[in-house]
């Protein structure tokens, strides 16, 4: 089980810094969502399924969902609309 953990521990670690890499909005909510999809398998790894379930909703599907809408509401204003 402990390679298991290691492994999961170094993936959730490098996901989190290709999230902070990332410069363009749309691209880093994509990672961002990657990131929490594999926080999911690292709390069930570490058998928190509760929490897994929680932050497969919360960081996988809503903020993603959110941030790409609010992000195209604002790239679609145009100047006259300020």
């Amino acid at each position: 089980m402990i390679p298991l953990q290691v492994v999961s521990l170094v993936l959730v670690a490098a996901a989190a810094l290709a999230v902070v890499l990332h410069r363009d909005p749309l691209r880093q909510s994509l990672v961002n969502g990657l990131y929490g999809l594999l926080l999911v398998v690292l709390f069930m790894v570490f058998q928190a399924p509760d929490v897994a379930l929680s932050m497969l909703v919360v960081g996988s599907i809503a903020y993603p969902l959110v941030l790409m809408l609010a992000i195209s509401r604002v790239r679609d204003r145009t100047p006259d609309d300020e």
